[in-house]
């Protein structure tokens, strides 16, 4: 059975940091990311990594977001720094299983940055 479960979501000031883990579970995963989902707006993503390590980042992002894995212990990482209020969001952590051909999410973790 495949579990992503997230963590590491809160309430925090602009300016300031978090980090979001992924437990992973129940497959091998060829590409796993992050999403995110303001009120009001469609999810959208925030980073992506292969298996191999490529990564990939939306550009509200980048510079100030680092996605990381750890495939001995299954576990993915979202390192998010210099926080701005706009990153107020419900964090998803997501899953490609290219055997199965099937994307898998877990529950989210919510991400407050206050101003």
């Amino acid at each position: 059975q495949v579990q992503l479960v997230e963590s590491g979501g809160g309430l925090v000031q602009a300016g300031g940091s978090l980090r979001l883990s992924c437990a992973a579970s129940g497959s091998i995963f060829s590409i796993n990311g992050w999403y995110r989902q303001a009120p009001g707006k469609q999810r959208e993503l925030v980073a992506t990594i292969t298996r191999g390590g490529r990564t990939n980042y939306a550009d509200s992002v980048k510079g100030r977001f680092t996605i990381s894995r750890d495939t001995a212990k299954n576990m993915v990482y979202l390192q998010m720094n210099s926080l701005k209020p706009e990153d107020t969001a419900v964090y998803y952590c997501y899953a490609h299983d290219t055997i199965r051909g099937k994307d898998f999410w877990g529950k989210g973790t919510l991400v407050t940055v206050s101003s």
